[in-house]
């Protein structure tokens, strides 16, 4: 049996080519206008989305357009909760209004990398999730307090591994502050999403290697080899006979 798997894309921030990556990739995660995009820009998103057969789901983050949701913010639980629900209420009317049925949760940025080492922000946002819509599927860093937090609560979690980031010997991503952080050839990128695929984990920046299990990997949109990067990624796992398809 083949191995399957999803491409996600980070999308509507106004800083990509999406419609040049809409063809390789099986999901869009679309911002809700808190770090990027705004109304207009998530209703075109979500129907050039459709247009390709991609699921698409809610991108939220901090309320940061200042510095694209990449700087961390101290919230209380019932603040986080108000921060995801507005932009999931935003992003679900976009949706409804475009005919089309919003499948999962993305967190973007700073918030998603808190998740994924704060129990209590992980909790915070899968209640809300699950409280929004429990059959929403949401999106985090692969073994983390993320996707472990929305299992616990009986949500569908999505395990995410990065196809262009490096990664630390611990799982976590190598700091964009770090001059290592991106990985812009998409001959490597390709070959690092190809071995998280067929289950072999990834090479962190010491070498060693990171055991990991993924359901989706993640191309960011806004390189500058983005769709370079998505297209040599497609082709290898069409090559490898792993099958693209959303969680």
């Amino acid at each position: 049996m083949n191995a399957s798997i999803d491409i996600n894309c980070d999308m509507g921030e106004g800083c990509g080519d999406d419609a040049a990556l809409m063809p390789f990739i099986s999901s869009a995660n679309i911002a809700c206008g808190y770090h990027a995009g705004d109304a207009d820009t998530m209703l075109r998103t979500i129907a050039l989305a459709a247009e390709h057969g991609v699921a698409v789901g809610a991108h939220p983050s901090y309320r940061d357009r200042e510095n694209f949701g990449r700087t961390d913010v101290e919230l209380l639980p019932n603040e986080i909760r108000t921060l995801i629900l507005e932009q999931l209420e935003l992003f679900a009317a976009a949706c409804r209004e475009v005919g089309v049925t919003m499948g999962h949760v993305k967190p973007h940025g700073a918030l998603y990398n808190r998740s994924a080492r704060d129990l209590v922000v992980a909790q915070a946002i899968a209640e809300t999730v699950r409280e929004f819509n429990p059959s929403l599927t949401l999106y985090g860093l692969a073994q983390s307090h993320s996707t472990e937090a929305a299992r616990s609560l009986g949500l569908k979690a999505a395990d995410e591994a990065f196809a262009d980031r490096a990664y630390e010997p611990d799982g976590s991503l190598v700091s964009r502050k770090k001059p290592n952080a991106l990985i812009d050839s998409p001959e490597i990128a390709a070959a690092q999403a190809l071995r998280i695929a067929l289950g072999g984990g990834v090479v962190a920046v010491d070498g060693s290697n990171v055991p990991l299990s993924a359901n989706t990997i993640c191309v960011h949109g806004d390189g500058p080899n983005a769709v370079s990067i998505a297209r040599t990624i497609r082709s290898a796992f069409e090559l490898a006979g792993v099958v693209v398809k959303a969680p």
